[in-house]
């Protein structure tokens, strides 16, 4: 059966815009896009427990060992290292690491001096006590809940001039969303769209480049 909020609307977890009517609904889960910031949601009445989700998470064969996933994290590595520059003294965070912490170990090779944290897996919180250089979060964003406690998290966390790195799948049209492989994983329930990441810069003050097909860096302008 799906899964349907009992409340009359649901609230936009990014923005906290009110949504009265479901966008889409598939054999497992409906969904919501945001009028204002249009982020996809998944009805908060799916999702799972804690207990669940980790135990999914745990369930990732993800291994620093393996070079197939070490290419994989490159297609953020590589354009985030060219982008920065120079990066003695820079001191960054792999938020959400995962339960096999591997980004961290690529860019403090390539000379980046960088910490994890993971809110399952390595949740040491003076980690969240410090400001960075760079952020980084690789197939995160989308299992956040309430996505704007994060954000504003990460805005609190980055310094003047620091960049945002991410990688998720832009959602797509909606013909393509009913389809789409990436919305089935029961663990993956906000879906960022470029309108979404341009909601966001506009909004706080950041600039905005997209590297097809799921790397965004975000770097904040000067004056913020």
């Amino acid at each position: 059966m799906v899964a349907v909020s009992a409340f009359a609307s649901v609230s936009c977890p990014l923005c906290a815009t009110a949504q009265e009517l479901i966008w889409l609904q598939d054999l497992k889960r409906c969904y919501y896009r945001c009028d204002h910031c249009a982020l996809i949601f998944a009805d908060p009445a799916s999702h799972l427990s804690a207990e669940a989700e980790k135990a999914i998470y745990q369930q990732h064969q993800n291994n620093p060992a393996d070079a197939g996933y070490r290419q994989f994290l490159n297609k953020l590595a590589t354009p985030l290292l060219a982008k920065i520059g120079d990066c003695a003294g820079l001191q960054a965070l792999d938020f959400g690491s995962g339960p096999g912490p591997t980004l961290h170990l690529m860019l403090n090779e390539a000379g980046l001096a960088t910490s994890i944290y993971d809110p399952y897996f390595a949740n040491d919180l003076t980690k969240l006590t410090m400001q960075y250089d760079v952020i980084c979060s690789t197939e995160a964003i989308e299992h956040f809940y309430q996505p704007a406690t994060e954000w504003a998290l990460w805005l609190n966390l980055l310094k003047p001039a620091g960049t945002l790195a991410l990688m998720t799948r832009l959602a797509p049209d909606k013909a393509s969303f009913f389809s789409w492989h990436y919305k089935n994983d029961p663990t993956h329930v906000c879906f960022f769209s470029r309108e979404t990441f341009q909601f966001l810069a506009t909004r706080d003050g950041f600039s905005l480049e997209i590297i097809e097909p799921d790397v965004i860096l975000l770097t904040r302008l000067a004056q913020q």
